[in-house]
């Protein structure tokens, strides 16, 4: 990389930092981020050459229009944080009681707005236009990807790049898999209906806690011995509820719990499995059941085209061995395939774990932390991603 860029990389570094820090501090949940975003744009405005937008008062989106035609490439940020109270120990903490940034996307605001003060600076080389996106809601169905693309938010854009911080990569290096790279994700609610009693009595009750343990079980073999294993998705049921007292049969239990496949087809089948067990196993009992489902997000594919680009860019601006390409997918899930659906697109990981530094913790961990030093590297692969639209390169 040229070194007038890398010195405006390092210029802008303080300034992502301090970004980092403050979005940090005072966190916004899924739907809720219009403090965040107003914070996003007002820093923004003082960056020369972008016009922005909001097409949702919790989005920002900025563009910087180069000094000659090109295409209209895509670069995204997640804004939104958890409903989890934090323990990392940071100077800087949430101020807010069970809310924090615990996936990393205060680091993936502040890199992409470091990235547009660097573009910002390059404009009289830019052949084309580059878009700047920070988009709420990632965390919760149906996002906040889905959102934009139906207000039109990609639609004259040709490609489009997204990166995320891994805790479990060392700070510095930066993982991409081709194709497919994470999984499709769908919550479902199963309502079981029996006839409580009298624990005593059981003989006369239609028990839904035995109806509701069996079930657990049996959906366990709508993966074991239903779905081809090198197709297996994971189905967790994650919730059991049911009564509250110590002699009374409850009336009726809930299961909960998430199924995510990296198959479309496979989607769609396990679905139709689970309605015939869950039915079934009711039906045994004597009991009632219905599960419904909260469709999540699509399987993520990272495209051939992006990829390309997102491969060369790293070969070409950092040290070998930089980029490690992964061997399997994730079975997390990114509403960044919302996107992917309507343009290529290519998703790239940030290592930042560093066990010196203690930001090893995983993700959705109330000690996540992430090792800052990982912001420069996220900035430097933004702008590298787009160097393909200055002349003469980076």
């Amino acid at each position: 990389m040229n070194n007038d860029i890398l010195t405006l990389i390092n210029d802008v570094n303080p300034d992502v930092v301090r970004w980092r820090r403050h979005i940090h501090a005072h966190p916004d949940l899924s739907f809720h981020e219009k403090p965040t975003a107003d914070y996003i744009a007002d820093e923004l405005s003082r960056m020369p050459g972008l016009e922005i937008s909001r097409p949702m008062d919790n989005s920002v989106v900025a563009v910087l229009k180069g000094e000659y035609p090109g295409p209209i490439w895509a670069l995204r940020a997640d804004i939104d944080a958890l409903p989890l109270q934090e323990e990392s120990g940071e100077a800087f903490s949430s101020t807010k009681p069970n809310v924090m940034h615990a996936c990393g996307h205060d680091a993936h605001a502040a890199m992409l707005m470091g990235a547009a003060a660097v573009l910002c600076q390059l404009r009289d080389r830019l052949r084309g236009s580059i878009k700047f996106i920070f988009q709420p809601a990632e965390e919760v169905p149906p996002g906040g990807a889905r959102a934009l693309v139906e207000r039109g938010v990609v639609n004259d854009v040709e490609y489009i790049f997204g990166l995320h911080m891994a805790p479990n990569v060392p700070t510095g290096h930066i993982v991409m898999k081709e194709g497919i790279y994470v999984a499709s994700s769908d919550n479902f609610d199963i309502a079981i209906t029996g006839r409580g009693g009298h624990g005593s009595v059981p003989h006369l009750c239609i028990d839904p806690v035995v109806a509701g343990a069996e079930m657990v079980m049996a959906l366990q073999n709508v993966v074991a011995r239903n779905i081809d294993p090198l197709k297996a998705p994971v189905l967790t049921v994650a919730t059991f509820q049911a009564g509250d007292s110590y002699n009374v049969i409850p009336n009726g239990a809930r299961l909960a719990g998430t199924v995510r496949t990296h198959d479309a087809q496979i989607r769609e089948q396990v679905k139709t499995l689970m309605a015939r067990t869950v039915a079934g196993v009711a039906a045994a009992h004597g009991a009632q059941a219905e599960i419904s489902w909260q469709e999540g997000y699509a399987v993520g594919v990272n495209h051939a085209a992006t990829g390309t680009i997102a491969r060369e860019a790293i070969e070409r601006n950092f040290p070998a061995q930089t980029l490690i390409l992964a061997d399997a997918p994730l079975f997390g899930s990114e509403d960044f395939s919302s996107y992917q659906q309507k343009v290529p697109g290519s998703f790239l990981f940030i290592g930042c774990g560093n066990k010196e530094k203690g930001t090893e913790w995983g993700l959705h961990n109330p000690h996540f932390r992430i090792d800052e030093d990982a912001l420069a590297v996220g900035v430097k692969t933004h702008v590298a991603l787009a160097s393909a639209l200055l002349q003469g390169g980076a």
